[in-house]
């Protein structure tokens, strides 16, 4: 089942001498289940890619469907509530809440939604992601490695149809980031989950099914794991 489909994107910045293009004619597609990367240079256009598919930015031209809706035909109130539901992010930098714990910072995406969480499928979670013995832990007292994992339960325990992860090892060392790069892949295998990951490392790109490759706007599908040549 398709799940994302990106039509003729194009996203244009400026006018004139300054005009820049960040995207030209981006289209591809996901079904239910895969893992994709998207890798690039500094200023390819692979973060300004993620941003228009999490409907964060809004593109100059073209389409992006996320379980069959197209998110740019709708209201911008109705965008926002869809992307709440459906749309997962994980973030380079965590962006945890200080104040809350471990679990509530996983259950904050609901709370937000006015929906009630499960406890089962909280501690599902959290043991996932290692955390059973953390739950009640503030983020400052985890490592960075940790609270990555508390930002993929929080991407998680909506069920969306689609996670964007935007350099999520990016602040962790080696060993963590491929822990990080195991567990998304485990939550794809286990949930069935939908994911599209921004990330520098080619050697963290490799594990995905299929990667992409953004350079001056342009996407490359470079295909599975069958092919090694990423650089």
């Amino acid at each position: 089942m398709e799940v994302l489909k990106v039509q003729d994107l194009c996203k244009t910045y400026g006018v004139g001498e300054a005009k820049v293009d960040a995207l030209k004619k981006v289209s591809f597609s996901l079904e239910k289940g895969e893992f994709a990367a998207v890798v690039g240079e500094s200023g390819s256009g692979k973060s300004t890619l993620l941003n228009c598919i999490g409907a964060l930015d809004i593109p100059t031209h073209g389409s992006i469907t996320v379980d069959r809706q197209d998110l740019f035909a709708m209201k911008e109130e109705q965008r926002t509530i869809f992307r709440r539901r459906n749309i997962g992010f994980i973030f380079q930098s965590f962006q945890l809440v200080s104040e809350l714990d471990v679990e509530q910072n996983i259950m904050f995406p609901l709370l937000l939604d006015y929906r009630k969480p499960d406890p089962a499928a909280i501690d599902e979670i959290l043991e996932l992601l290692g955390l059973a013995d953390r739950r009640h832990h503030l983020p400052g007292q985890l490592s960075g490695g940790q609270q990555q994992r508390v930002a993929i339960g929080r991407a998680l325990i909506t069920k969306p149809k689609l996670i964007l992860a935007d350099e999520p090892t990016g602040n962790l060392d080696s060993r963590n980031s491929q822990d990080v790069i195991d567990l998304l892949m485990k939550a794809s295998r286990k949930y069935q989950q939908t994911i599209l990951m921004i990330t520098h490392n080619n050697n963290l790109a490799a594990s995905a099914d299929r990667v992409f490759r953004v350079s001056d706007g342009v996407l490359t599908d470079l295909g599975g794991k069958a092919n090694e040549k990423l650089s």
